[in-house]
């Protein structure tokens, strides 16, 4: 049966991930397996000055032995009847999580946050495996809280038991990705939740020296292009029938609207062609926003 598989290396931003892990396969009814990879080290056994000490590699195994068995016991007592596993590998992190990733459902990452303004610091080892993963990534902040995930209740506090905020979809006409699209859907539908789908678009732009924009035309461009977003969304209401869907047509790119919509989100989604650059993979302009700067956890779904 196919697993989720969260990278764990001890930091906060990783044991947040594991939390979310936890959740969404205990949701999927899915096993969860924990995977620790590379030469991260707490830093009581870091080597002086680059050194390595005597023993420094044992000492390292020990210590990844003992955070996946902690890990493992703390979720297992949160989620009863939830099959986890730990598995430890020596590869560097970005090949072991690309390894792993082939046999895995949904690979979640943990992603450091600097602050409310500045927002995710997606770190080289997330973009290395987000840019070249053939697999669903979700980052996930460090600090995020399974309450975070859900409306205030009636008096305005943090609740578990609210339904879920929306899951938010950024979706591109020219190349909407069915991959992303029911990725969306899915979540949306397994939380009981809305799914608000954000399309960013321009109007063309306009030539010569003192030229201006038609009113008209410029509503003719926007319905057009409301009208293309319900065509794309059509059959997948159809699918999804018991889906409230929102759509949103922005005028400028959908980065930035993404972001600002993540504050409300339980989830943003987004999707990531796939193509290779000329070294490694390549992530657009809006995904990266996203990744960089989103307050909820993210999906990154590669897609044709």
């Amino acid at each position: 049966m196919p697993a989720i598989t969260v990278g764990l290396d001890g930091s906060p931003e990783s044991l947040a991930a594991a939390d979310w892990a936890a959740r969404e396969a205990a949701q999927r009814e899915v096993p969860l397996r924990l995977l620790h990879a590379g030469d991260s080290l707490s830093p009581l056994y870091a080597p002086f000055m680059g050194v390595s000490a005597p023993g420094v590699i044992d000492a390292q195994r020990e210590w990844a032995a003992h955070l996946l068995h902690e890990s493992a016991s703390r979720l297992a007592e949160r989620h009863p009847g939830l099959r986890i596993t730990t598995q430890q590998s020596g590869e560097q992190a970005v090949p072991a999580l690309l390894t792993v990733a082939d046999d895995t459902e949904l690979l979640v990452l943990g992603s450091r946050r600097l602050g409310t303004v500045v927002g995710f610091l997606v770190g080289s080892v997330a973009l290395a495996v987000v840019a070249r993963t053939e697999r669903p990534v979700v980052l996930v902040r460090a600090g995020g809280r399974a309450e975070d995930e859900h409306l205030a209740d009636a008096t305005g506090a943090d609740a578990m038991t609210t339904p879920y905020r929306e899951v938010v979809l950024g979706l591109d006409l020219e190349s909407p990705g069915d991959a992303a699209v029911e990725f969306a859907f899915e979540a949306a539908r397994r939380r009981a939740a809305g799914l608000r789908v954000v399309h960013g678009w321009d109007p063309p732009a306009v030539y010569g020296y003192g030229a201006v924009m038609d009113s008209g035309l410029d509503a003719e461009l926007a319905e057009e292009t409301r009208r293309g977003l319900r065509d794309v969304l059509r059959p997948w209401k159809d699918k999804f029938p018991g889906v409230a869907v929102r759509e949103q047509a922005v005028v400028g790119s959908a980065g930035r609207h993404l972001v600002q919509a993540s504050r409300d989100a339980s989830l943003v989604v987004v999707g990531r062609r796939r193509r290779q650059a000329v070294v490694g993979g390549r992530i657009g302009p809006v995904t990266h926003a996203v990744l960089q700067h989103a307050v909820a956890p993210v999906a990154m779904v590669p897609h044709e």
